[in-house]
């Protein structure tokens, strides 16, 4: 996959990067963006309100897809009592996302700044690194980092764990009780957002894009990070770009550049672009006369769509959006912890009646009973999956309300029976939690 940074001219995730120079090594990390300004442990205090301020400033809000402030979720974790501990978040579920993965291969130590700068700012002196059991290359890179910085005298202690390859095991809590010797499956958490812990420590559990920038943040300030970007939504983002381009690969791009813009700079296929899925396989359809919209928080409220954790995938004018979406339903039911009844019994049922509109002739009693099963469905889990599904299949009928008539009247379409763009949706893993 391509990899290809917002501007040569700025220091951001990917400064430096080119298919001659890719290596990670922390004397090249250095030589791009210079030593960590780590503070010296007698002069943290101050330190630690100069930092909380600065991140607050930068409006840095987390990648791995909840969009939350980090300022303040770092100010609650700092509230509790006992120095809390920092995970770092790699594990990447989503399977049309390789972003994470990237930043470890490139930049393990832009990640390790920032895991090790949050532990400063709480007082903790242990990291946890968390990459999915199948992510193996990207686990090595993780370890040969924190070797590397234990070496040049680092003190804080890396933990390089790899949790099971399962989409939810990647949950905040899911974590948390995984590295606390649990199974890796999400807390029933009724008072969401709540903060997880870890042997009785409050947990920092930050995606690793969301960890870079907070390294970047701290070595040029929050007005350097605002300078590109929109003042809803500052600074750059990464984002996987696949399906029916040319180039795909991870995009380091500054927010505000349009949907359409963006598929176009990953080589959009001459056959044209009718959609474009956004935020993952939990997120939404873009319909093809919206994907004018800017890459920016705000405006993308405004058509029902998010961010999420990076993952743009776009839609071959003669693929099926409903197809696809029938798709995405069956896998994401398989990836459930299977410990709530929407999970076990409300997305499979889901998924077959989309395959069915999709793939065969069925009557409009079929559509009603989807919108009845949403219903019964959303808020209902454990955890925030189940959302996820309902959120994708309700963008998916409003974006696809004509092929939806069309599947009611005419029965399935040429769309429906090519081959699916959708990465690791055929796949079926056997389940591991430990």
């Amino acid at each position: 996959m391509s990899v290809v940074e917002a501007s040569p001219a700025q220091r951001r995730l990917f400064y430096g990067l080119s298919e001659a120079n890719t290596r990670s090594n922390l004397s090249e990390h250095h030589r791009r963006f210079g030593e960590s300004p780590m503070p010296p442990i007698h002069h943290r205090h101050r330190w630690r309100e100069r930092f909380q301020g600065e991140l607050e400033a930068s409006g840095l809000t987390g990648r791995g897809g909840a969009e939350f402030p980090v300022a303040t979720k770092l100010a609650a974790v700092r509230s509790h009592r006992r120095h809390g501990v920092v995970v770092v978040n790699s594990m990447e579920g989503e399977p049309a996302s390789q972003k994470d993965a990237t930043l470890a291969r490139y930049a393990p130590h832009l990640v390790l700044d920032g895991a090790e700068l949050m532990a400063a700012a709480l007082g903790a002196s242990r990291v946890h690194v968390c990459v999915a059991r199948d992510r193996e290359r990207a686990a090595r890179a993780y370890e040969v980092a924190a070797k590397e910085r234990i070496h040049a005298g680092s003190v804080t202690e890396f933990t390089i764990g790899t949790p099971p390859a399962h989409y939810v095991a990647g949950e905040e809590s899911s974590l948390s009780r995984w590295i606390d010797g649990g199974s890796a499956i999400p807390t029933f958490r009724p008072n969401r957002p709540s903060i997880p812990v870890i042997g009785g420590r409050a947990a920092l559990v930050d995606n690793a894009e969301t960890l870079a920038h907070v390294a970047l943040i701290a070595r040029y300030g929050s007005e350097w990070f605002r300078s590109v970007g929109t003042p809803d939504s500052p600074g750059t983002t990464l984002l996987t770009i696949s399906g029916a381009v040319t180039r795909p690969g991870v995009y380091e791009t500054a927010f505000g550049q349009t949907v359409e813009a963006l598929v176009g700079y990953a080589g959009a296929e001459s056959g044209g672009v009718s959609a474009v899925l956004l935020g993952g396989y939990g997120g939404t359809w873009l319909p093809g006369h919206e994907i004018v919209t800017p890459l920016a928080s705000e405006e993308l409220k405004k058509v029902g769509c998010r961010i999420g954790p990076g993952v743009m995938v776009a839609l071959g004018s003669g693929h099926c959006g409903l197809a696809e979406t029938a798709r995405i339903v069956e896998w994401m039911a398989t990836q459930s912890a299977g410990q709530c009844g929407p999970c076990v019994f409300g997305l499979p049922a889901l998924a077959e009646d989309l395959k069915a509109i999709a793939t065969t002739n069925v009557s409009p009693s079929v559509v009603e009973r989807v919108w009845s099963r949403l219903l019964a469905v959303e808020g209902r889990g454990a955890c925030r999956h189940p959302d996820g599904v309902v959120r994708l299949v309700r963008s998916a009928f409003r974006a696809f309300s004509d092929d939806v008539d069309y599947h009611l009247a005419n029965g399935p379409c040429l769309g429906a029976r090519l081959r699916t763009c959708m990465a690791g949706v055929s796949e079926r893993r056997i389940v591991q939690w430990r």
